[in-house]
């Protein structure tokens, strides 16, 4: 199905945003369960979720399906005092110390609703534009990805050979293409790839790989013919960071937060 909709002319009316907002961020800080969930850090006076809702608004995106788990309560009561308990319907994910294949699993009925979906990760602090540009850009389902990255052990690099990807992973294998970046965290999902990653995500539950991230199964579809339809947008240049390392959260202060609806 081709893509129906920008955020210039007004984005396709019946999608939806799923975020998946579950885990328990160990990586930044540890395995004791008394730190706050990742998508309430705050960053100029927001919370990275309260960023999330004024960006998706502006978009013109009517409803947000949240995976949550660990500390729930806090995630819905910040929901309450953001006045966005309409906008925003919350999925149950009581696995969330499994990998986060279990979390898209979850939320799989967003994925299966016919419309397209704006798959999102929650720890992402983010310039608007970027939101944009994925609205905008080609392809019936469509990536954002960086060029200008640093390349190491932790990004999950989007490889295309000519406008076809080729490879989506920390770690490359497929090394035959001509351009790689790091993949941002979002995806605009056409409805038949949405369905199929549903489909993709249960095969994995089924069969046991609970411990699997769900970049997997993702990386699955877009190597059958279905990534004949995907789409890329370079964000390079615009700022943008994932929080997973306490070094994210000094770098999101003093790098990307002073740059965020400058660039």
């Amino acid at each position: 199905m081709p893509w129906r909709g920008s955020a210039k002319t007004g984005i396709c009316p019946d999608m939806k945003a799923l975020m998946l907002a579950a885990g328990m961020g160990n990586r930044l800080s540890g395995r004791d369960e008394t730190h706050h969930p990742k998508c309430l850090l705050r960053f100029g006076g927001q919370t990275l979720l309260q960023r999330h809702i004024v960006n998706l608004r502006a978009v013109g995106v009517k409803r947000l399906v949240m995976v949550v788990g660990y500390r729930s309560p806090e995630i819905e009561a910040e929901i309450a005092r953001l006045g966005a308990t309409d906008f925003v319907e919350f999925v149950s994910n009581p696995q969330y110390r499994e990998g986060s294949v279990v979390s898209l699993w979850a939320g799989r009925k967003a994925l299966m609703s016919g419309a397209p979906v704006l798959f999102m990760d929650a720890d992402i602090l983010y310039d608007p534009a970027i939101l944009r540009a994925l609205i905008d850009g080609p392809g019936a389902t469509c990536f954002p990805f960086d060029t200008g990255f640093e390349d190491g052990d932790e990004p999950v690099k989007f490889c295309l050979r000519g406008a076809r990807p080729v490879e989506f992973r920390k770690a490359v294998r497929n090394e035959d293409y001509d351009r790689v970046g790091e993949w941002v965290g979002f995806i605009r999902l056409a409805p038949d790839f949405a369905m199929a990653l549903a489909v993709q995500v249960e095969n994995y539950v089924n069969d046991g790989r609970v411990e699997e991230p769900y970049e997997e199964a993702v990386r699955d579809l877009l190597l059958t013919e279905l990534g004949d339809t995907v789409g890329a947008v370079d964000i390079a240049g615009k700022a943008w960071i994932e929080i997973d390392f306490p070094e994210d959260l000094a770098r999101a202060e003093t790098e990307i937060l002073p740059r965020i609806g400058r660039d």
